[in-house]
């Protein structure tokens, strides 16, 4: 693995508008939780500035708020330097079972393009998964603003990877935060 994206801006409209990536689960922010995961790596931070545990280097899609393939071009085209081989973790911030081994273990199944992480009901959880760069920067298009992530990035034919961990729940209600942090 060569570098990380994580994904953290949205409006966090399902929980009332807040700030999802600053939400603290287990002692730690979902963003510092989604740095730890991914190591120490090079890691571009989509979305705004805040406090973080360790440097990354921050950009936004644009413009703001306008989803994750839009997201996602921004991490990419903030990774031009590196080769199209090189392999990149896609990470949401509000992921908070997420682990190295996790991390790893997706980046390390990626094939000819990518790797997805699956959950149990046969979900890919697309802000958990692990990409040849030169695939990513073919696939999202340079005018990403609405478009879904699954629709960009399913024709890649990622290999599957089994969520036997339970890391791809995510939070997106009131709900799932008092579930994933119990």
């Amino acid at each position: 693995m060569r570098a990380g994206i994580v994904v953290a801006g949205g409006a966090g409209r399902r929980l009332g508008g807040v700030d999802k990536p600053a939400l603290v689960v287990g002692g730690r922010t979902l963003l510092d939780r989604a740095l730890d995961a991914l190591g120490e790596v090079r890691t571009v931070v989509v979305g705004p500035e805040r406090a973080t545990s360790r440097p990354v280097e921050w950009t936004r899609e644009d413009p703001a708020g306008t989803g994750p393939v839009a997201a996602v071009r921004a991490g990419v085209e903030r990774l031009s330097d590196l080769s199209d081989e090189a392999v990149v973790v896609l990470l949401a911030a509000d992921l908070p079972a997420v682990t190295p081994t996790v991390v790893r273990r997706v980046a390390d199944a990626v094939g000819e393009s990518g790797a997805v992480l699956v959950d149990a009901a046969g979900r890919e959880q697309w802000l958990l998964s692990a990409w040849r760069l030169g695939a990513l920067r073919r696939a999202v298009p340079v005018e990403a603003a609405g478009l879904a992530l699954r629709r960009v990035l399913a024709g890649l034919a990622p290999v599957a990877v089994d969520d036997v961990d339970g890391a791809a729940g995510d939070i997106d209600t009131p709900d799932d935060l008092t579930r994933l942090d119990g």
